[in-house]
């Protein structure tokens, strides 16, 4: 017994140490780029703790170095997250130069290779990677003066400048890298190298003969390790294409919509200085007309704004074609002069019949001879409304391109290292919670199958010196399927009980305080009941329409529906004759019947004092709801002015339940709304009172909505 607490004692000691290796390497490296910043000295210093802790530490210290250390970094400079993929695959290459000796002072030659292929990695992919992301402008990074320099010579371009420079200024600093590396593994004991090494194991380590007998048995390709990493490697993949696609997709969308907004914006502005009465005089006369001079000066500051503008330009649309009011000149192009005539282009064909009409018509994206172009039209209005001409603003889109490209490279390197990281983590865990458990198993049963007589007892103790330690299903083949069984079904019985035993007191508690509110209020009646019917109706509506889906999980939808009742709990502090007054509460009374909501809330936080954090979420949104059920989208309500979605969701789906059982319910001072009547209330007080969201979702389970309305739900 003692030898097994001395094992997990020391196993414990190992994990430790490699955590502090990993905290220690991590500071180096923030230090080491501070260091490096503030001396300006033409080093990164970036990756010394990672090659630290790759050499002594193993794979994940190594890679979790690498991978943490840029974004630790990124809190500064959020560009560095992006390079976090290089800094993994360091320390991978550190981690196989190690295992191969490549970290010695006897054979410098191998050094040389390390700094090679660290400078190849850093260097090489990092100037090409930041080539991706940015393109190559010199910047003000540590290689740009020598960049500079190299490009001034006339032999490079500014490609390879940059190139060239980034991987010199790489070597130099791998260089100190490597040496540093070098010296703490030459003079470091050997003792203290071992114990800094990280090894998973959940069992007594094997003997290396017995380790290499394991790991010879996880060879065959249709292994169990092949199989969960090829699963974890396609559904990683699977993700990371998903999400790639989805974000650039999005982004898209997001950049051609800001586009949209811009160009809206130049249209209103240049509509601003056309008179609409003097449209036909602006196209029969040109720069004679009086006024036309300021209005194209104005037409062409605007046209040379911006490097987006591409052409600005007023249109006067006939059925012939498009006359031109006017045209701006631009550096590329001169314009129309006044009152020529330009045929449509094929992307607005579609449109020419509302063009005709004068009518308003959509942004149009258009890819023809003038390029890729955004095209947004206002309409000009003479002083009887009548449209004489559009202002139209032409935007050239092929930045987005640019920047869509970008954004790629920014989402790849940032999943490239994540990956990398997970995929190593995957490895790891594997091979020492699966792979070499069930292995040493066999290879133990093996030798028990094949012993007798008094050697049976040296197999039996074998396989109890394993002390396999897992915490999970392999344990449990360790020890006993039959005890381990026995266990786990006791322990979930146990657990099921106590759950349903906790549900019954928390759905008791409810019901008991919902209805001492309701004994003291003689006009709620049924109203906690019904209300939290329409909750639950709402929440379900909104997560078949997919809207909020992120937050209306299975146990948000119980949360909310089981502490509905609670919404008026406050009212217990309010005063009978408040409460139960038959008229209309004067403006004292009704700051008095208002404090129901803070009342409410002190209530519930009390009760969720009482549990832990991990107990009180049920009560987070009885909470919520509570206190928040009368604020208003607008931030019109109270207790605390919230607007819009800074009111909790619950909490909104509760406003619209609440005022529409309270329309439909008699009440000691006024008659029952019909169902149509309540209905329309709601609907108008979308986007005031109200989540837009939520009233659609509302209105569209009216059908389930007017069957609780018409229900009996008292007990």
């Amino acid at each position: 017994m003692d030898a097994v607490v001395d094992r997990r004692a020391a196993r414990k000691s190992k994990r430790n140490h490699a955590l502090a290796l990993c905290a220690a390497g991590l500071l180096i490296n923030i230090v080491g780029v501070r260091v490096a910043r503030a001396t300006g000295i033409p080093f990164y210093l970036d990756n010394i703790g990672t090659v630290l802790a790759a050499v002594l530490g193993g794979t994940i210290p190594g890679i979790a170095v690498g991978f943490f250390t840029n974004i630790v970094n990124a809190i500064g400079d959020s560009e560095t997250a992006y390079y976090g993929s290089l800094s993994v695959m360091i320390a991978i290459a550190a981690i196989i130069f190690e295992h191969k000796g490549f970290f010695t002072f006897k054979k410098p030659w191998r050094l040389l290779v390390v700094i090679a292929v660290f400078s190849l990695i850093g260097g090489a992919l990092g100037s090409v990677l930041t080539w991706a992301l940015y393109g190559f402008s010199f910047g003000s990074g540590i290689s740009a003066p020598l960049a500079h320099r190299l490009y001034e010579t006339g032999h490079f371009s500014q490609f390879f400048s940059q190139f060239s420079a980034d991987i010199i200024i790489d070597i130099a600093d791998k260089a100190v890298t490597v040496l540093i590396a070098t010296a703490v593994l030459h003079f470091l004991p050997e003792k203290l190298r071992n114990d800094l090494v990280l090894t998973g194991w959940h069992q007594t380590p094997l003997t290396d003969e017995t380790l290499e007998e394991a790991r010879k048995r996880r060879k065959d390709s249709k292994s169990l390790q092949s199989k969960i990493i090829l699963l974890v490697v396609t559904a990683m993949l699977v993700v990371a294409i998903v999400v790639t696609v989805i974000s650039f997709i999005y982004y898209r969308r997001a950049a051609i919509q800001e586009q949209i907004f811009q160009a809206e914006g130049y249209v209103r502005v240049a509509a601003k200085v056309v008179d609409g009465d003097k449209v036909n005089e602006y196209i029969e006369k040109g720069f004679d007309a009086e006024g036309y001079d300021l209005a194209y000066s104005r037409f062409y500051d605007l046209a040379n704004s911006s490097e987006n503008i591409e052409y600005v330009y007023a249109y006067q649309i006939r059925e012939d074609g498009c006359h031109v009011v006017f045209d701006a000149d631009t550096p590329d192009l001169p314009g129309e002069a006044p009152g020529a005539l330009v045929e449509f282009d094929d992307a607005f064909l579609e449109c020419l019949p509302q063009l005709l009409a004068g009518e308003r018509i959509e942004p149009i994206i258009s890819n023809e001879k003038y390029g890729w172009l955004l095209s947004v039209y206002e309409p000009v209005y003479d002083s009887n409304g009548k449209c004489q001409c559009y202002i139209g603003v032409d935007l050239n889109m092929d930045q987005i391109a640019i920047d869509g490209y970008q954004f790629l490279a920014r989402v790849i390197s940032l999943l490239v290292g994540f990956f990398l990281l997970i995929l190593a983590l995957t490895i790891w865990l594997v091979e020492y919670s699966v792979v070499l458990p069930i292995n040493a198993m066999s290879i133990a049963t093996g030798r028990f199958a094949n012993d007798s007589g008094a050697a049976l007892e040296e197999a039996v103790e074998g396989i109890r010196e394993l002390d396999i330690q897992t915490g999970d299903e392999i344990e449990n083949l360790y020890h006993s399927v039959t005890k381990t069984t026995e266990d786990m079904v006791s322990a979930i019985e146990n657990e099921e009980h106590q759950k349903q035993v906790i549900t019954k007191m928390q759905n008791g508690l409810i019901l008991v305080l919902a209805d001492m509110v309701e004994s003291r209020d003689e006009c709620t009646g049924q109203h906690v009941r019904k209300t939290a019917a329409y909750t639950d109706v709402i929440m379900r509506e909104l997560k078949k329409e997919g809207v909020y889906t992120d937050q209306l999980t299975d146990e948000f939808i119980s949360d909310v529906f089981n502490s509905a009742p609670l919404h008026d709990i406050g009212k217990i502090k309010v005063s009978d004759m408040i409460l139960n007054k038959p008229g209309k509460l004067t403006d004292e009374e009704f700051e008095v019947m208002k404090t129901h909501t803070t009342a409410g809330s002190e209530v519930i936080e009390h009760a969720m004092r009482l549990v832990s954090e991990k107990d009180s979420a049920y009560l987070k949104e009885a909470n919520n709801l509570a206190l928040y059920h009368h604020e208003k989208w607008n931030g019109c309500g109270y207790p605390t002015g919230l607007k819009g979605e800074e009111i909790p969701l619950s909490a909104r789906i509760m406003a619209v339940a609440d005022v529409f059982d309270a329309l439909v319910s008699v009440r000691s001072y006024k008659k029952s709304f019909s169902f149509e009547e309540a209905m329309d209330i709601i609907k108008n007080g979308s986007g005031s009172h109200f989540d837009p969201a939520i009233v659609t979702a509302f209105v569209n389970a009216s059908d389930e909505v007017r069957r609780i309305m018409n229900t009996n739900m008292a007990i």
